[in-house]
């Protein structure tokens, strides 16, 4: 018999692997073995290692630094240098650096006065026109006033109108009979007033429209004021301050002792230039001005009284004239004329002086507005002068052209400056100040 073919045994499968597709078959025509039930496991492909994968067309190939990949990133900020034939020409500077302030063709030339921006406000130590206060010891003056050639001037300029006020006060002596000589001397001695220090403050106060200053305003008034009487070597205690309400810039020195500043003066001007307008004050006094100027027009009163009378009265004849027709009108002129030919000849002329009297006076006024800017030019004030009278001037155009446009609104024609108005200013106008300035602006050699 033949022997039936041995069952090759069963090995334990590797977890996880799958079998061999023979094992898993049984040959036919034998039954099963009868044994534990095993669980059913679908066949599976034996773990054949597989090909290696080659690169195909689908994949992309590595990518590699080319051309015109960027370099990476240093750390550094700079850039490395680039050589000759590696890229552009180097920029020397580069633009990280700053470029040195070097003159250019189109950049405009600074400008040599300060920019209005960059000026600190007028009350700031740090204005170019700020002066230190703080003085010590004073050096004091044995000539604290004199009389220059303007003052004299001023004097004999007013002599024909205090003769004609001599005529008028002669005349009205004679009314009162006997007392006619003692008027005439308390009249002449009346000039002492100008010099009398209740009577000046009564002038400040009522024709001047002055006041006195306040606590904070005495407190800014008296440091400058300080400051430039020591400078001139005149005692600043002779002399009282003042203020006078108004939005000009002005100042005023009249009498004996007064020097009054505007408000505007005092609050918008830094001490600088408040002291270059104080000092200024102080060259009319110190010259004389003031005084001579407020004498000869105290003793030219009655005169000039007495003409505004003449003319009310010769007015008034001229219009009760009218009503006569022309015979009243020339018999009118006749006698105005009598009377104008009697009084020139008995006085020797000295009336027509009179017509130029006015025209001699403002030259003489405007004289001596220069000598007192040259006095505080003297005591080291001229630049803050300068920039006051620019600042004057300013204000000036300002107001010429408010006048303008009130007349361009009103539909009539603006007024023009007239050759006599011109003649008669007491003041001379910016440019000729600023003109006789100059010697004291330019620098030391």
């Amino acid at each position: 018999m033949t022997q039936p073919p041995s069952i090759p045994p069963e090995y334990p499968e590797p977890t996880g692997g799958p079998a061999h597709p023979d094992a898993a078959q049984v040959p036919p025509g034998r039954p099963p073995v009868p044994g534990p039930r095993q669980p059913h496991i679908p066949p599976q492909e034996p773990p054949y290692p597989q090909p290696p994968q080659h690169p195909t067309a689908a994949p992309q190939p590595p990518q590699y630094p080319t051309a015109a990949a960027q370099p990476p990133p240093y750390p550094a900020g700079p850039q490395p240098p680039q050589y000759p034939g590696a890229g552009p020409a180097p920029h020397y500077p580069s633009a990280p650096q700053p470029q040195p302030p070097y003159p250019h063709a189109a950049a405009a030339p600074p400008s040599p006065y300060p920019q209005t921006s960059a000026v600190p406000p007028p009350g700031s130590p740090l204005h170019p026109h700020h002066i230190d206060t703080a003085r010590g010891r004073v050096h004091v003056s044995s000539r604290q006033r004199h009389t220059d050639a303007t003052a004299f001037g001023n004097l004999l300029l007013h002599l024909p109108n205090f003769l004609c006020s001599l005529v008028v006060v002669a005349l009205v002596s004679l009314v009162l009979g006997d007392l006619g000589l003692l008027v005439i001397l308390v009249w002449l001695a009346s000039g002492a007033l100008v010099f009398h220090r209740p009577t000046e403050s009564a002038l400040a106060r009522h024709l001047l429209r002055l006041r006195y200053p306040t606590p904070q305003e005495r407190a800014t008034l008296e440091p400058v004021w300080r400051e430039v009487t020591a400078r001139a070597g005149v005692e600043g205690r002779a002399y009282e301050l003042w203020v006078e309400d108004s939005d000009s810039l002005n100042a005023v020195a009249a009498a004996g002792h007064i020097v009054g500043v505007t408000s505007f003066a005092l609050n918008r001007l830094p001490n600088g230039e408040l002291a270059a307008v104080m000092a200024h004050e102080l060259g009319h006094h110190v010259g004389g001005h003031a005084w001579s100027g407020l004498l000869g027009h105290w003793y030219a009163l009655p005169g000039r009284i007495a003409w505004r009378l003449l003319r009310a009265v010769t007015g008034f004849l001229f219009h009760v004239s009218r009503a006569f027709s022309c015979l009243g009108v020339a018999f009118f002129g006749l006698c105005v004329g009598g009377i104008a030919f009697a009084t020139i000849s008995t006085l020797y002329g000295l009336p027509l002086l009179l017509l130029a009297m006015p025209y001699a006076l403002a030259a003489v006024g405007r004289r001596s507005e220069l000598r007192a800017d040259r006095h505080a030019a003297a005591l080291g004030f001229a630049p803050m002068l300068a920039a006051v009278l620019e600042k004057l001037h300013q204000q000036e155009q300002e107001q010429e052209q408010a006048r303008i446009a009130t007349a361009g609104q009103s539909g009539g024609e603006p007024p023009k400056e007239k050759a006599a108005s011109r003649l008669l200013s007491s003041h001379p106008d910016y440019h000729t100040r600023l003109h006789h300035l100059q010697e004291y602006l330019q620098p030391a050699r």
